[in-house]
């Protein structure tokens, strides 16, 4: 098994995340100041690197105010069509 972070799968992770936290209008600094987090993890994240493990997929979810399940099952079609290609 390859390492996840540089595949077209977790580039789909990567602008789903960036994509949520646009839709709420909030900086990278908001966002982080709703998870009492540094904001220089967030960036971290959007940019690949750093990872995000499920739990914290999941505080990141509940900070956007999104349902982290419906999230995932978003996530899985996107990673379906990204096999694909």
């Amino acid at each position: 098994m390859q390492k996840s972070t540089f595949t077209p799968l977790y580039e789909a992770f990567r602008r789903k995340l960036i994509a949520m936290r646009q839709a709420e209008n909030l900086t990278q600094r908001q966002l982080a100041k709703r998870l009492k987090r540094e904001h220089s993890m967030i960036a971290k994240i959007e940019q690949g690197e750093r990872r995000l493990d499920v739990v914290e997929f999941y505080w990141v979810c509940v900070a956007l105010k999104h349902d982290p399940e419906k999230v995932f099952s978003e996530l899985v079609r996107a990673f379906g069509k990204a096999e694909r290609r």
